[in-house]
């Protein structure tokens, strides 16, 4: 029996090794699919994609999703103590010496036949499509303030560093088409909370697996172009040299990022054609503007992402998420939420029929919400028509549709108030485990070993929801 030799230094080791570890990250990108040494597959999948419609700032439950006619008895009286039961505020009102009930001043209405109640003025779209749905009411977050928040949702921590759940799935499953990566993000051009590269990135995983942002304007891909003067020939030839000196630099030096930069380049090069005509909205029919509306025209606009998310599911794209922000109504909130649902409402139930007509709702997961709701007391001044709401992440609401959820559903309920959970409380480290099983993956399997320990997307946390699965 040979004894193994553990005096091999560092970088021999390295040097033998990662051209193994390369090759599983160069397959993955070149070959298009995941390798099966990084396969973490090991239930039947439902879906086969995400679109992420992430809406930044905090939708608020009371006016949108969670109908409560209670609120119209005790409109301006004091949210009872009992109510409270000691939770944290934002500092934005835990200075205030009133709390006044502030019920929502927009109608509501059962829709479809399963009876869901939603906003009657500012959701007649997402109302006709209802019966597709799973309207959860029952979500709940760690974090209070935006930046904590919205970094849980995309990251499954608090604090910034860890892997996206686009980055998780692209390690974890690999693309389905070699000349698109497999996870983009897209922003709306709108203002907001700030949004970094980092809600996207990779944290410690290999670098492959970040987002690629798709941007609005002339070059939705940064440095995607040729510069003047480099025709693709030209472009050919400097990769294949560069792509030699990177081999000569990894043999030195065996680190298997280098090889990821290899096919990061020719990931670009792909895409110098694959881009310009995914983008290009003229060959999609009238019937197409007529359904999401005339906005999705527009590079930038929620509509336009909301169409183009389409088009790179239909290509295969493993996680598309798209961010909007605005949501965020401290003040002013009636006239807020009528702008932010004119943007939103017709594209997000457009995508729902699109898909459904092209035969690919059955495969696509479309997840829809933000990263807290919003209080049931008023924050500032309480007016007839005019009222605003803090950050409140005891209980939220979100929806799912398609990609083997359950159809015309409701899970979970809140009290009267719709400040706490009455009935089945869902997590975001349960929402998170639910797209990875629905993906066909076992959120407990999936793991990275970083600095000594195992980590995953749900830390120690999350079970499925099986309630919510079709």
């Amino acid at each position: 029996m040979n004894t193994p030799d553990v005096n091999v230094p560092r970088r021999s080791f390295l040097a033998s090794s990662a051209h193994g570890l390369g090759g599983i990250a160069l397959a993955s990108l070149l070959g298009g699919k995941a390798s099966a040494a990084r396969d973490y597959r090991s239930l039947v999948p439902k879906a086969k994609r995400v679109i992420y419609l992430f809406q930044s700032g905090g939708p608020p439950q009371h006016d949108l999703f969670d109908h409560k006619p209670f609120l119209d008895k005790v409109h301006g009286q004091e949210v009872p103590e009992s109510i409270f039961n000691g939770q944290r505020l934002t500092g934005m009102t835990a200075g205030q010496s009133s709390f006044p009930v502030a019920r929502s001043i927009f109608k509501f209405a059962p829709f479809g036949r399963c009876g869901l109640e939603l906003n009657a003025e500012l959701l007649p779209h997402l109302g006709g499509v209802a019966d597709e749905l799973t309207m959860i009411r029952s979500l709940h977050t760690e974090a209070i303030n935006h930046d904590p928040a919205i970094t849980f949702c995309q990251t499954g921590f608090q604090i910034a560093g860890r892997p996206s759940i686009g980055a998780w799935l692209s390690y974890g499953l690999g693309s389905e088409n070699e000349n698109l990566p497999a996870f983009v993000a897209m922003t709306s051009n709108r203002s907001g909370q700030a949004l970094y590269d980092r809600l996207w990135g990779a944290g410690f995983l290999p670098s492959q697996h970040q987002g690629v942002r798709f941007r609005s304007g002339k070059d939705p891909v940064l440095y995607l172009s040729n510069p003047d003067g480099i025709d693709p020939a030209l472009r050919r030839r400097t990769l294949d040299h560069l792509g030699a000196l990177n081999e000569l630099h990894h043999n030195e030096i065996g680190d298997p990022e280098i090889r990821t930069r290899i096919a990061q380049y020719e990931m670009a090069f792909r895409m110098q054609t694959s881009v310009p005509e995914l983008t290009d909205m003229r060959d999609e029919p009238e019937s197409t503007f007529k359904l999401y509306g005339e906005e999705a025209r527009k590079p930038g606009t929620y509509a336009y992402n909301v169409l183009l998310a389409r088009k790179l599911s239909e290509r295969g794209v493993r996680f598309v998420q798209l961010f909007h922000r605005g949501w965020d109504t401290h003040g002013g909130l009636p006239g807020q939420l009528r702008q932010r649902c004119r943007e939103t409402d017709q594209a997000s139930a457009a995508l729902i029929l699109d898909l459904k007509q092209r035969g690919l709702l059955d495969e696509t997961l479309i997840v829809w919400g933000g990263e807290f709701g919003r209080t049931v007391y008023c924050q500032g001044d309480l007016g007839a028509n005019n009222y605003g709401r803090d950050h409140h992440p005891r209980c939220f609401s979100m929806w799912l549709a398609g990609g083997g959820i359950r159809r015309g559903y409701t899970h979970g309920a809140t009290d009267d108030y719709g400040y706490n959970i009455a009935e089945n409380p869902v997590s975001v480290h349960d929402l998170h485990a639910t797209i990875l099983h629905l993906l066909g993956i076992d959120h407990e399997q999936l793991t990275y070993k970083f600095q000594g320990r195992h980590y995953r997307l749900t830390d120690i946390h999350g079970s499925v929801v099986k309630e919510i699965l079709a």
